[in-house]
């Protein structure tokens, strides 16, 4: 059964905290789906993960292609992950299905704290995942650094 962790961001912007996420998964062996309703979106941090730091990059792809089930990140829309992903990103308000998450490790859902339909969202889910039964954590950023506002406990 999955762990979820809720990231509220506050004070910087989503393209700030997923690089991080992303290179502690990968070092923890684990594939990722990174997955949201805007495809514009899903374009922009696909062109963001190749550039956003000079010496190096993060190995992904957006879903569709021939190669998806090999690729350590895949970006696309919410819904089965090719990549057979250990943890899933969820991210601009996209909500998982409930129901076969068994592969996965961590869900993560990321929203932007300071929009109120994300942050009323974020919290309708929270609702959702604690009362069918899985273990949740909710992290906010604020001044620079996450500090843990919830905690819910998985329900044997």
């Amino acid at each position: 059964m999955p762990e979820f962790l809720f990231y509220q961001l506050t004070d910087s912007p989503l393209e700030a905290l997923l690089p991080a996420l992303l290179e502690k998964a990968i070092g923890q062996g684990w594939r990722v789906a990174v997955q949201g309703p805007d495809a514009a979106r899903l374009d922009f941090l696909d062109a963001h993960l190749w550039t956003y730091k000079k010496e190096s990059f993060l190995p992904h792809a957006q879903a569709g292609g021939a190669h998806d089930a090999a690729q350590p990140v895949l970006l696309g829309p919410v819904g089965a992950a090719a990549n057979k992903a250990e943890m899933l990103v969820l991210i601009d308000g996209g909500a998982p299905d409930l129901t076969g998450l068994e592969a996965h490790e961590r869900v993560c859902i990321v929203f932007d704290g300071n929009d109120a339909d994300m942050l009323n969202g974020a919290r309708a889910q929270w609702r959702t995942v604690s009362a069918a039964g899985f273990a949740a954590v909710y992290w906010a950023r604020e001044g620079g650094r996450w500090q843990q506002k919830a905690t819910s406990a998985a329900k044997t």
